[in-house]
C-alpha cells in the first residue's frame, strides 16, 4: 500500500474479516452431525489471505488459532500452480500435511475473483472417528501413527466444483460411523463456501487490490500491537516445569520444561528439557506446540489485538526434535490434546513470574475425553466422545470458575439430554464437588463430577484425563486443587483407573464410570480471605465448615446462618500467621 491505510477503513475490514470467519463457524456448528462438533464445538474456522496467513478466526478453539499457518504453508507448497476455482482440499496427517492429529480434519477452499486467488476459507473439525485401534480414534496405547486411523495427505476433495466421490467412499469405508463423519465433512464444505461468499462480496464492493492491501495492513497492525504488548512485559528469562501424570497402570510422569525469554518487543519460547516423545498417543507435532504457545501469549495481550497471523511474528518457538512437543514420524498423536493443555499451563506458570495479575493459578488441566463405542439395540454402531469441561484456578482478583472450558479450548459439555437421546448411556450425576478448590485469598474453582451408566453390554470405553497424581498448583501461597479421579463401578466392585489407561476396557449394562475433574489452584494466602466470603462458600455448599476452619482459619457458628465468630477467627488466624504479620480479619 503506497499510503498509510485509512484507520477507519482498516477497522471496517478487520470486523468484516472476523464476521466472515464467525459466519463460517456458525454454519459449521449448525450443520454438523456429530455431538463433538455440533454440541462440544471442537472445531475452528479461519479466513486466510492469499498467502495462507490467518486474517481472522471464528470464535471457537484457541488452540487451533496458530494451526492453520503450517498446514496452509504445506498445502500451497504442494499444489503451487495446480490450485483452481472450485477446488476443495482435505487433509489430517501431522507428518504428511502439517496437521494436528488424525481426528482433526482440515477442509480448505481457495477463494478466487476473476481468476485471481484472493484468499482461503479454512476449517478444522474434530471428527468422532477416523478408524484405528479404538472407537473415537484416541488410542492412548497406540505406538505408531499407523494404528490411529485413516491418514490423509492434502488431497483434492473437489476439483473444479466436482466432489471426488471415490475419496468420499474411501473415507466412509475406513470409519466406524460414516454418516456422522461424511456429514461433518459436508458441514465443513458448507462453511468454506460461506467464507468464499463473504470474501467475494468484500472484493465486489471494494476491489481485489484494496481488500488484499488492507489484509496486509491488518497483519502489520496486529504485529505492532503485539510488539507494544510484549514491551509491557518486564525483560527477563522466566522458566517453569510441569508434568503429565503418565500412561498406563503404572504411570511415569512426563516432564515439560519451558524457558521464556522476553527482550524488548520479542519473545523466545524454548522447550529444551521437555520429555522425549513417548510410546503412546499424546505426542504433539511442532505446529500444535506453536499454536498453543501463541494462544497463551495472545490471552495476556489487550483485547484489541486482531486474531490474525501478524501478532505471532514477534514470537519464536523452538523445541527439540523427537520430543513430546515436536514429534517425529511415526510417533502417535491421537490424544495430543492433553499435551497442548500442558503447554499452555507451563506458559502461564512461567508468565506468572512476569505478569502475576494477568494469569490464573493452575486449573483442571484441560478437558477430560471419555470415549464410548459399541452397538445399540437397534443394530446401529455408535461412537460417542465428548470433552468434559472444566475448572479454572483463581486469579489476583476473583475465585476460579466452574463449568467453563480451559482457556485453550473454548468448548462446551454435551448436554445430558443429547447424550441420553442418542446413545445407550444415562448420566447419573453432573455437578460440582465440595472442598475441591484450592484454598487462597481467592479460591480455586471446584471439581466437576460426571457419571455415566451403561444401558447396553459390550461397550468399549477409554478415557484421557490428567492431574490425578500431580494436582493443579496454586500461586503466591494458594494451595493445590483437589486431584482428578476415574472410577468404574461394576457388579464385581469399584476400580480406580489410572489417568490414561492404555488397555482396552469394556463396560456392560449397569456399569458406571465416574469422573471427577481436578479442582483449580488457589491464589494468595488463604488466611487473607475475607471471612464473609468463606461464610458464603459454606452456605452455598462449596466449602465445608471444617475446611473453613482448617484451611482459612475462619470459625463459624451453626447452620443455617453460619455467623462468623470474629474473636475466635482473629485468634485462630493470629496463631497461624508469622509474628511480623499485622493482618486483621
Amino acid at each position: 500500500m503506497r499510503n498509510d491505510p485509512d484507520p477507519i477503513l482498516l477497522e471496517v475490514f478487520k470486523n468484516g474479516f472476523e464476521a466472515i470467519a464467525d459466519e463460517m463457524a456458525l454454519i459449521l456448528m449448525r450443520t454438523a452431525h456429530s455431538p463433538i462438533v455440533r454440541d462440544a464445538m471442537d472445531f475452528s474456522t479461519a479466513l486466510c489471505d492469499a498467502h495462507g496467513d490467518n486474517l481472522a478466526q471464528g470464535l471457537t478453539t484457541p488452540m487451533h488459532l496458530g494451526s492453520f499457518h503450517d498446514a496452509m504453508r504445506h498445502l500451497i507448497g504442494q499444489y503451487q500452480g495446480r490450485i483452481a476455482p472450485g477446488d476443495v482440499f482435505i487433509a489430517n496427517d501431522p507428518y504428511l500435511a502439517s496437521g494436528q492429529h488424525l481426528p482433526d480434519i482440515y477442509v480448505v477452499q481457495p477463494i478466487f475473483h476473476a481468476n485471481r486467488l484472493c484468499g482461503w476459507a479454512a476449517t478444522i473439525a474434530h471428527h468422532v472417528d477416523v478408524g484405528g485401534l479404538v472407537p473415537g480414534s484416541n488410542s492412548l496405547g497406540a505406538t505408531e501413527i499407523h494404528q490411529e486411523g485413516l491418514r490423509l495427505p492434502f488431497l483434492k476433495l473437489a476439483e473444479a466444483g466436482v466432489v471426488n466421490a471415490m475419496l468420499m467412499e474411501i473415507i466412509a469405508a475406513n470409519v466406524r460411523v460414516p454418516d456422522l463423519v461424511l456429514g461433518d465433512i459436508r458441514a465443513q464444505m458448507a462453511a468454506a463456501r460461506a467464507g468464499e461468499r463473504g470474501l467475494v462480496d468484500l472484493v465486489n464492493r471494494y476491489g481485489a487490490d484494496v481488500v488484499i492491501a488492507y489484509g496486509d495492513a491488518l497483519q502489520d497492525y496486529a504485529e505492532r500491537l503485539a510488539r507494544a504488548a510484549i514491551r509491557g512485559i518486564p525483560d527477563g528469562i522466566y522458566g517453569f516445569e510441569d508434568e503429565i501424570d503418565g500412561l498406563g497402570e503404572n504411570p511415569v510422569a512426563i516432564p515439560f520444561k519451558v524457558r521464556i525469554t522476553v527482550g524488548g518487543d520479542e519473545i523466545q519460547v524454548d522447550w529444551s528439557g521437555t520429555s522425549p516423545q513417548v510410546r503412546g498417543g499424546i505426542n504433539a507435532p511442532i505446529s500444535f506446540c506453536k499454536s498453543n504457545v501463541y494462544a497463551a501469549l495472545r490471552s495476556i495481550m489487550p483485547a484489541d489485538v486482531p486474531n490474525c497471523h501478524g501478532y505471532t511474528r514477534p514470537i519464536t518457538v523452538t523445541a527439540p526434535e523427537a520430543s513430546v512437543v515436536n514429534a517425529r514420524y511415526p510417533a502417535p498423536c491421537g490424544a495430543r490434546g492433553i499435551t497442548g493443555y500442558r503447554i499452555v499451563d507451563c506458559m502461564f506458570g512461567a508468565l506468572a513470574q512476569a505478569v502475576p495479575d494477568r494469569v490464573a493459578a493452575d486449573g483442571a488441566g484441560g478437558s477430560t475425553l471419555p470415549s464410548f463405542g459399541g452397538w445399540s439395540e437397534d443394530g446401529r454402531q455408535f461412537v460417542f466422545s465428548e470433552c468434559i469441561m472444566g475448572t479454572w484456578g483463581a486469579t489476583s482478583r476473583h475465585d476460579g470458575q466452574e463449568g467453563v472450558p480451559h482457556m485453550a479450548s473454548n468448548q462446551a459439555n454435551v448436554s445430558v439430554e443429547m447424550i441420553e437421546a442418542a446413545y445407550p448411556i444415562r448420566i447419573e450425576r453432573y455437578g460440582i464437588l465440595q472442598d475441591s478448590g484450592g484454598a487462597g485469598e481467592f479460591r480455586g474453582g471446584l471439581s466437576m463430577v460426571r457419571e455415566y451408566r451403561m444401558l447396553a453390554d459390550d461397550i468399549y470405553f477409554g478415557v484421557r484425563s490428567d492431574k490425578s497424581i500431580h494436582p493443579p498448583h496454586g500461586l503466591f501461597g494458594g494451595t493445590s486443587g483437589g486431584p482428578a479421579l476415574n472410577l468404574v463401578s461394576t457388579a464385581a466392585g469399584d476400580r480406580t483407573l489410572p489417568p490414561m489407561p492404555v488397555d482396552r476396557l469394556t463396560l456392560n449394562r449397569g456399569d458406571v464410570f465416574r469422573h471427577v475433574m481436578a479442582g483449580g489452584g488457589g491464589y494468595g494466602n488463604p488466611l487473607a480471605r475475607d471471612p464473609d466470603r468463606v461464610r458464603e462458600d459454606v452456605i452455598d455448599g462449596k466449602v465445608g465448615a471444617v475446611r473453613a476452619r482448617t484451611a482459612y482459619g475462619v470459625v463459624l457458628g451453626d447452620a443455617p446462618d453460619h455467623v462468623v465468630d470474629v474473636a475466635a477467627t482473629r485468634a485462630l488466624r493470629a496463631a497461624r500467621l508469622p509474628k511480623s504479620s499485622e493482618f486483621q480479619p
